[in-house]
């Protein structure tokens, strides 16, 4: 558990540094002479270049373990955030941002799968990935305002040459503290091959990845249709603290450790039914009050969240985590560049709320057909 801890530290420092460039990142291209267009460009392209990243993660990561791609993946965002601090026109940033995204596609696989091995059965493997929830949650929550206080006390420069320098000496700390995975992956294939089960068994059917490409698409959705309805609502209330509400609903749900006891299938069912429900209100009902509403949702993804992480670990069998969570985060990519994207074609036609709605109850409607599977896969994971 001293590796858990000193992880989720990490994991802590890195996602507050990285959640601190959101709000500033725009304002910055705006003052190098970006265009909007330009601006979401280069948001795209951040998001595209996660993909060949996590492909190459997911077998990477089960040949040589997780912490080698944690230590570099941290250490080369630090240095191209360094070199952020000195560009002068857009199209420099584009590219800097554009290598970001590749480089940082290694980190969530490989954390996510050093925790799965750190696990010794079910329910500490739930708890692990509610503890890393809590951590990314915690981290979303207070780092957009202190990045742009960071900006508005020393500059976009300074900023980034700060938070550069973090992840830099974060890394460092990784590499000391954290203890290679290799040799436990290598453990936990040879204890299922004892089994006498066949490496087919326990893949993981490719339909069960249609709920975070779902979930991800409806985030996309929301993080598109927000900002456009925090004028309509309370002029109090901002567009940052709309989405920390998010945070905050995902916050309580994460820190009840007592719902890993349940079925991780039951339990990503329930929630996705519940996160599709309140999509509907929120398309049905304009009446109904957002906080609320979003409150709601945010309890719904930290019920899924790790339910679904400790799904796919069971349907694994044990195995190639790697590969198992470099899918995941493929799944989350494609749905988040199609939630914006459908929001704002269709926008004009029907709400977009009850495009997420559609798109998350047609992910439901799948999974059952894996549920035997999923209780198969159960009874050989050790």
């Amino acid at each position: 558990m001293k590796t858990a801890i000193w992880l989720y530290l990490f994991l802590f420092v890195a996602f507050f540094d990285l959640h601190a460039q959101y709000p500033i990142l725009t304002p910055f291209a705006l003052s190098l002479g970006a265009a909007p267009s330009f601006i979401g460009l280069m948001m795209g392209l951040y998001s595209i270049t996660h993909l060949p990243g996590n492909l190459i993660a997911g077998y990477s990561v089960d040949c040589f373990g997780s912490r080698l791609f944690i230590v570099f993946s941290l250490l080369l965002a630090g240095v191209i955030l360094l070199l952020q601090s000195q560009v002068t026109n857009p199209w420099q940033l584009l590219v800097l941002r554009s290598v970001s995204g590749f480089v940082l596609a290694f980190l969530s696989p490989a954390c996510m799968a050093m925790l799965a091995k750190m696990a010794k059965n079910q329910l500490e493997q739930g708890k692990l990935m509610a503890g890393n929830g809590v951590v990314h949650n915690l981290a979303s929550v207070v780092s957009p305002a202190a990045g742009a206080f960071l900006v508005a006390q020393i500059g976009f420069t300074q900023a980034f040459y700060l938070l550069g320098w973090i992840l830099i000496v974060v890394s460092l700390c990784a590499l000391l503290f954290l203890r290679n995975d290799a040799d436990a992956a290598a453990g936990s294939a040879a204890d299922t091959d004892n089994t006498g089960e066949p490496e087919h068994q326990s893949s993981v059917p490719w339909l069960i990845y249609t709920l975070p490409v779902a979930m991800a698409c409806a985030q996309g959705i929301l993080s598109f249709e927000l900002p456009l309805m925090a004028f309509k609502s309370d002029a109090l209330m901002t567009t940052g603290l709309l989405f920390s509400l998010v945070s905050l609903g995902s916050l309580i749900t994460l820190s009840m450790f007592f719902l890993n006891r349940y079925s991780p299938y039951y339990r990503s069912i329930g929630g996705a039914i519940v996160l599709a429900l309140t999509y509907f209100f929120m398309a049905a009902h304009d009446e109904l009050p957002l906080s609320v509403m979003l409150l709601m949702l945010g309890m719904a993804k930290g019920i899924i969240f790790p339910a679904l992480s400790s799904l796919l670990i069971e349907l694994s069998g044990g195995k190639r985590y790697g590969r198992t969570f470099s899918i995941l985060s493929i799944a989350f990519s494609i749905g988040a560049f199609a939630g914006p994207l459908l929001a704002g074609q269709l926008r004009e036609l029907v709400s977009p709320y009850f495009i997420a709605f559609l798109v998350l109850m047609a992910a439901i409607m799948i999974l059952p057909f894996h549920r035997n599977q999923a209780a198969s896969a159960r009874t050989h994971f050790t």
